[in-house]
């Protein structure tokens, strides 16, 4: 299992010292969630703030857009310095094209599916992303409880991706994850959890990691977690 904390849940006042500390404490990946005040009833940050993280950190940024008309702003998020750029189908017209130009553009492409929207897409765009985000909660806050039904989309959604060749896609899942469902996540198909204040409202950071670790140690990795694993900075080696 890979953990990706979702900055916005940290000290927002002290980006930097937050980062170095996730990156003592063994983290490798980063969530940052974009929202637009449109798309979802909350802004965030864009393009600036992840551009002013960049140069003092090696992790791995997983960008979450949760914004209208995303392919507008793909070239400003890559300058910015994002390695994967994830997109929500409700929000896209053409997801097909975005993720390719997403891929052109040389950054990881992924979509987000919102709790209550079907999956079926997957038999058609299993091959055309790299990873799947499934919301476990109605997007816009962080601190939500999960929602229990998205366990049932979870084996779905990895059934799905499996019948389609494309076990090595992985699946993550973002919203009320805590060491406490972790096991059970990882048990049903996910590769990547999201985790924000049950993550941040623990220091120290290596221990809550490990937290989370344990909790999911009964499930093996699967080939698309270790297809996950390989992904790195862009232009690092």
């Amino acid at each position: 299992m890979i953990l990706s904390p979702s900055l916005l849940a940290a000290d927002l006042a002290n980006p930097a010292t937050e980062l170095s500390a996730l990156e003592d404490a063994g983290i490798q990946w980063l969530h940052l969630d974009i929202m637009d005040g449109t798309f979802v009833p909350n802004i965030t940050f864009g393009p600036p703030f992840i551009r002013a993280l960049r140069p003092g950190s090696p992790l791995f940024f997983d960008v979450h857009l949760m914004i209208e008309k995303p392919a507008s702003y793909l070239e400003d998020f890559r300058e910015a310095g994002a390695d994967m750029l994830v997109v929500h189908v409700e929000a896209d017209r053409h997801v097909r094209r975005t993720l390719a130009e997403i891929r052109a553009l040389g950054m990881r492409c992924g979509i987000a599916v919102n709790p209550g929207t079907d999956i079926g897409f997957l038999r058609w765009l299993a091959h055309d992303l790299d990873m799947l985000l499934l919301m476990s909660v109605n997007p816009g806050f962080s601190g939500q409880s999960f929602l229990p039904e998205v366990l049932d989309k979870l084996r779905v959604a990895r059934a799905l991706l499996e019948e389609a060749g494309a076990a090595d896609v992985p699946v993550q899942v973002d919203g009320g994850v805590c060491p406490e469902n972790a096991g059970i996540l990882t048990d049903a198909g996910a590769d990547i959890l999201v985790s924000g204040s049950a993550f941040f409202a623990h220091k120290p950071y290596a221990a809550r990691l490990a937290a989370f670790m344990r909790a999911a140690e009964t499930c093996p990795p699967r080939r698309a977690e270790k297809n996950a694993r390989s992904w790195k900075r862009r232009g690092s080696l």
